[in-house]
């Protein structure tokens, strides 16, 4: 990951943005090149030494077969930044669009679980995590046992185990206060970005002067 001083996030950052994610892009070198699978993860900071990802695939896919070093992409809150925001482009005009966003870039190696019981509590886990907004969760217990077990079968587990997390933030900590007051105002008139509006108001830009980053990038 290409990441600048003015936009390296904290390690509280980056631990948000693991325990919040959802779908993740796993990627890994394979014979003909790069393989990625787009996938629910679940982020275990307890597990080894650094902490584990843990998500599965299909059986039929053969991502859980490669072996080496892997990269998981997860994201946070993103949006497109209008330059009609900025103060300074009533003042100068001297500005173009850009991208506001957190990211976290997850380094490892990728390991293959094809335990029927392991992979059972991996997707009661997964289950509970996302069904636990609605009025009547579903669980695994609610689908018959057989089906269950046949379900099991048909998928393999697959765990990152953490070496290196770099984290980026980009929130505008290289624009004016100004400026950042005009795009949290126009983030904030768009319901879908309310999120980013806010990082961009908590962050720590000062007045677009060289080490307005919000930290360091990290190794575990």
């Amino acid at each position: 990951m290409y990441l600048s001083h003015h936009f390296a996030a904290s390690e509280a950052e980056a631990n948000a943005v693991l325990e919040s994610m959802t779908a993740v892009d796993l990627i890994t070198p394979g014979t003909d090149g790069l393989f990625a699978t787009f996938l629910p993860m679940l982020y275990m900071p307890n597990v080894g030494e650094h902490g584990s990802l843990f998500g599965h695939v299909a059986r039929a896919n053969p991502h859980w077969r490669m072996r080496g070093r892997s990269l998981v992409i997860a994201r946070g809150p993103e949006g497109y930044i209008s330059p009609s925001w900025y103060a300074s482009k009533t003042e100068h005009g001297r500005v173009v669009p850009t991208w506001d966003y957190l990211t976290v870039h997850v380094h490892g190696v990728l390991v293959a679980h094809d335990d029927v019981e392991w992979l059972r509590v991996l997707v009661e886990r997964l289950t509970q995590r996302h069904e636990a907004g609605f009025p009547h969760p579903w669980s695994v217990a609610d689908a018959p046992s057989k089906f269950v077990d046949g379900q099991l079968r048909a998928i393999v587990g697959v765990e990152l185990v953490i070496e290196r997390i770099e984290a980026k933030a980009k929130l505008s900590q290289n624009r004016s206060a100004a400026d950042r007051d005009g795009v949290v105002a126009g983030l904030r008139r768009q319901p879908a970005t309310e999120s980013l509006a806010q990082l961009v108001a908590d962050g720590t830009g000062t007045d677009g002067a060289d080490g307005a980053g919000a930290g360091v990038a990290y190794e575990r």
